[in-house]
């Protein structure tokens, strides 16, 4: 795990083996990290998880690869990535029929985050959402 602040945000990282017990392991890091008070916490893990998930079942990571979780926060905003090995396909960016047990993870980020993205470069895939905290409401 490497650690950085920048202007009140704490960036940190942590590299996993690309096996499915350790998606459990990428959501207890980023609770612990994020904390659990923090406003956004929970769609975070959730998402964390998603697209996690993704990278282990749907890229070379799960071959015995590994992926990279990148973390930058502050209290009203969120920034997560994660970086698989890639995969000889581009990763689908779809949407799952409502009756679908799988592949809910894309539209989870379209409901959710404020804004997200894949970007394929090198032979990697990386995902990333951003989340911020709502104004509360405003001067009148």
């Amino acid at each position: 795990m490497e650690s950085s602040g920048d202007g009140g945000a704490v960036r940190v990282f942590l590299r996993l083996p690309g096996r499915p017990d350790q998606v459990a392991r990428a959501r207890r890091w980023i609770s612990k990290e994020l904390g659990r008070d923090h406003p956004l916490h929970d769609d975070c893990v959730l998402l964390t998880s998603e697209i996690a998930t993704n990278a282990v079942l749907h890229s070379r990571t799960g071959a015995g690869g590994t992926f990279t979780l990148d973390l930058s926060h502050s209290d009203k905003r969120v920034y997560v990535s994660v970086r698989d090995e890639g995969s000889a396909e581009p990763p689908c960016a779809c949407h799952a029929a409502p009756s679908a047990a799988n592949g809910r993870g894309l539209p989870l980020l379209e409901a959710l985050a404020r804004r997200w993205g894949l970007i394929r470069e090198a032979g990697t895939n990386e995902v990333w959402f951003e989340l911020v905290v709502a104004p509360t409401g405003t001067a009148g």
